[in-house]
């Protein structure tokens, strides 16, 4: 019989620290060819919501299954969350249910611990100085994932929403500075999340330091920017899928578009880094950029990694369909 988890029993199983090395996994079996996954396939459902499929097979860890998700900006004007999910997953020998969860949490969470994997390899040793653009859903997670992987001195917080702001740095358990505006929080900072919903640019190049290290995450379809295109231009850019990137990322369809560059300015998917296929850093002196359009492998693994620590925990419910 599958095993149903709610977000409360993934909440008690899965820990940030051994969610950060699935995604190191994850990413590197995608980019491996281990990783049987189409683009996710989204339906438009009236301005900026979209529902979308997104299914995945793991050759070498036998994860079979399909995340399906709603995206819907304006649920944030009626205090539910923008993005909510349920995760299936399959036995890979026999095709049966195995395990239905909440997909929102995990979603949540596998975003930062990928975001965390980047910082790993792309941020600068010594980076001292944190910026968060955001103070949702998103913020909350990374505040808590990329300390995981780099000593930061400083954190600094900027929200288009001063209450939002101003509730973020109250909740955080780390000293947050809040920022006076987006540009104040960006400059000279060493790591800079953009978390917010932006659908244009929410950053802009002049205000980056070069040895940066930016982490995109928003502005999932084609018709959408977060980024000046300047910046994507300077960067050393990496994506967690390049076909994704090609076919959902406004930020670098819409400048390909307007030749500012090509597909090769894409330098390489985040896990030929993990796997030393590519290079990451050059230099401390170069600004690096992930854009991260979130994938479902990433989901898949972290669903499988649930699953099997709420066995062991004795958490969740059998279910008879």
């Amino acid at each position: 019989m599958p095993l149903w988890l709610t977000e409360s029993d993934i909440r008690a199983v899965l820990s940030p620290a051994e969610l950060i090395g699935a995604m190191e996994t994850a990413l590197a079996a995608l980019s491996s060819g281990q990783v049987v996954q189409p683009v996710r396939t989204a339906v438009e459902v009236a301005g900026r919501s979209f529902f979308a499929l997104m299914p995945a097979f793991d050759h070498q860890h036998a994860i079979l299954g399909a995340k399906l998700v709603t995206v819907f900006p304006a649920n944030a004007g009626k205090g539910l969350h923008t993005h909510l999910a349920a995760i299936s997953l399959f036995d890979a020998a026999t095709g049966e249910l195995v395990a239905v969860m909440d997909g929102r949490y995990i979603t949540e969470v596998r975003t930062a611990a990928a975001s965390a994997v980047s910082v790993k390899y792309l941020a600068r040793a010594d980076a001292s100085i944190l910026a968060i653009l955001g103070s949702g859903v998103q913020a909350r997670s990374h505040l808590a994932a990329l300390p995981l992987v780099r000593k930061f001195t400083e954190i600094r917080a900027w929200s288009p929403t001063a209450s939002h702001l101003e509730q973020f740095v109250k909740d955080s358990a780390l000293p947050v500075h809040a920022a006076g505006s987006a540009a104040d929080a960006v400059r000279g900072a060493d790591v800079i999340v953009i978390a917010t919903n932006a659908v244009e640019p929410a950053i802009e190049n002049a205000w980056v330091s070069d040895g940066a290290h930016i982490i995109a995450i928003g502005a999932c379809r084609p018709s959408q920017q977060e980024i000046d295109p300047a910046l994507v231009a300077r960067a050393h850019l990496v994506v967690d899928s390049k076909p994704a990137a090609l076919q959902e990322s406004g930020d670098i369809v819409k400048p390909i578009a307007e030749g500012r560059f090509t597909a090769a300015h894409i330098q390489s998917e985040l896990g030929e880094i993990v796997t030393q296929k590519k290079p990451g850093r050059q230099t401390p002196q170069e600004v690096t950029l992930f854009k991260s359009l979130g994938q479902a492998i990433e989901d898949l693994v972290a669903a499988d990694l649930a699953y099997r620590r709420a066995r062991e925990a004795g958490r969740g419910q059998s279910l008879k369909l």
